[in-house]
């Protein structure tokens, strides 16, 4: 049989006016955005947001469209507010998730950008603990271990932008009338804080890299200038610190910080430092937030994994005193003990190896304000010591420094030798930075579009909450498997005519065995 080819088809668009078209039609249940749209209740958005507003005026753009839109950024992985609008133009689903019909022109970015700018950070964190109170309903937090780390993330602002600061009291460069000096003062930002020997070991230090022989593209060129966060700032954006991370190049970065939940991976604390601390100094107040957040849902915070830029003696007092186990790996310069002397804590003394005491004498500070605990022997110990010579060669006795919080160091220190500690940093690595890697690559934090320490923090806590609600998305409940086994029809009859037999045989045995009880007992 000869089979008959079939003529070649080519579709025909005639643009055409359609006159019955139903968007809620167009978008399956499933579509992420539908989910979505029904798993939140963003009518409190409304409450929040009213005192910001006149009764009077002009209709702006509604709170809940706006919270709406900026969360679509994050998760479409969009950083500009203008590609934002155009993509969301192009999408059914989003326009069903905004609320908007497809008549309906969306917001401009520009308008996107002023109400960003409106709401505080408050309403951004309201937002944050509203959908991790759902996700603590769902069962998705635990809240005893909390795993917290930190990574830069670029400012909006160039490195190539930056310019000198200047002395306090100055007047910013600029043309001004002859005669009168109306220049604008200098803002805080660019005002020369750093102490002179510290602006002096700068110079230094810069003049030592142009002279020596690094090697380095540049380095001996005659413009060629070292930054600091100590002279230098950028106009663009003051609140931007400069940093480096090993491995990567030197730029104009905000911290991200973050506390994750170790059951399922859930965002619970996430706020904007600046990079130009270290991470032990922002961990008071991460604790703050978090306790806070986890006290509000009525759950314990019993331990607290970092690493160990995260370690400081304050710190590890202050989870002490807080009831909170710290996992927190002591930095490599601390030494438990020390070669040759032996430490007695009832006492608060140390020993040597001649036998001789080192009780604690006094506290004092360092540069930077840390206070210590300073042990020394007496003169005449150490004066007919026969050690002398190889001890203390040119002092007249030996003296030991330790740092206040050395109690909490050593509990720490033993703590992190333990297989347990082991097990709590593999623990660490596999919960928050796997969260960092999808914030930074899927989530759009891999560059800010705002500028200013408030837009950094509302712009990271968009995109915790953006996250979030995707672990609310994919969550499944555990359903309790129940297994039945069906036996087969003759089967069920045979074991019912096998128990009748059995009790018919046993009712003669106990009437027969009754009037031997009687005898016996009688």
């Amino acid at each position: 049989m000869v089979r008959k080819r079939r003529m070649q088809g080519k579709k025909q668009f005639l643009d055409k006016v359609v006159t019955r078209f139903r968007l809620s039609e167009r978008v399956p249940p499933h579509n992420l955005y539908r989910r979505l749209a029904e798993l939140v209740d963003w009518t409190f958005l409304y409450d929040e947001t009213r005192a910001l507003y006149s009764h009077t005026g002009q209709p702006s753009l509604d709170p809940v469209v706006f919270f709406k839109l900026v969360l679509v950024g994050r998760l479409e992985n969009l950083v500009s507010d203008r590609r934002l609008v155009e993509h969301c133009a192009l999408r059914l689903d989003i326009l069903f998730f905004l609320g908007y019909e497809v008549d309906e022109e969306l917001p401009w970015h520009s308008t996107v950008s002023r109400t960003r700018q409106l709401f505080p950070a408050a309403v951004f964190e309201c937002l944050f603990d509203h959908v991790f109170a759902q996700c603590v309903a769902r069962g998705l937090v635990a809240g005893d271990t909390q795993a917290v780390d930190s990574a830069p993330v670029k400012a909006n602002a160039s490195l190539e932008a930056v310019v000198e600061k200047q002395a306090a009291g100055a007047r910013a460069p600029g043309p001004h009338v002859a005669g009168r000096d109306d220049r604008p003062v200098v803002p805080a930002a660019a005002v020369l804080t750093a102490p002179a020997h510290q602006l002096r070991q700068l110079a230094t230090g810069q003049r030592r890299r142009q002279g020596a022989q690094t090697g380095a593209l540049g380095a001996r060129h005659e413009q060629a200038r070292l930054l600091s966060n100590k002279t230098h700032y950028s106009p663009t954006d003051p609140d931007a610190r400069i940093s480096v991370k090993p491995g990567k190049a030197r730029a104009l970065n905000y911290l991200c910080s973050l506390a994750v939940d170790t059951a399922h991976g859930v965002i619970s604390h996430v706020q904007a430092d600046y990079a130009d601390q270290r991470d032990s100094l922002h961990l008071p107040r991460l604790l703050t937030g978090l306790q806070r957040r986890l006290r509000e849902n009525e759950l314990p915070l019993r331990a607290l994994l970092a690493d160990a830029g995260y370690a400081n003696g304050s710190n590890y007092a202050q989870l002490e005193a807080a009831r909170i186990t710290a996992w927190i790996p002591v930095f490599g310069q601390y030494k438990a003990e020390i070669d040759g002397f032996t430490y007695h804590g009832p006492t608060d003394e140390y020993t040597c190896a001649a036998g001789k005491v080192l009780p604690f004498r006094k506290y004092d500070t360092r540069v930077d304000g840390a206070w210590l605990k300073i042990y020394w022997a007496t003169c005449s110990d150490c004066q007919q010591c026969p050690r002398k010579p190889t001890c203390v060669p040119g002092a007249k006795r030996k003296q030991l420094t330790r740092t206040i919080y050395d109690a909490a160091y050593r509990r720490a220190w033993e703590r992190q030798q333990t297989r347990r500690g082991q097990r709590k940093r593999r623990v660490r690595e596999g919960t928050v930075e796997p969260v960092f890697g999808h914030l930074l690559h899927h989530y759009g934090l891999r560059r800010l579009n705002v500028r200013g320490h408030a837009g950094a923090h509302k712009t990271m806590l968009l995109t915790a909450v953006a996250y979030n609600l995707k672990k609310l998305l994919r969550h499944r409940p555990q359903r309790q498997v129940s297994l039945a086994v069906a036996l087969p029809r003759p089967m069920l009859a045979a074991n019912w005519r096998a128990g009748r037999r059995n009790r018919h045989s046993e009712a003669p045995t106990r009437a027969r065995a009754q009037p031997r009880t009687r005898k016996s007992t009688a």
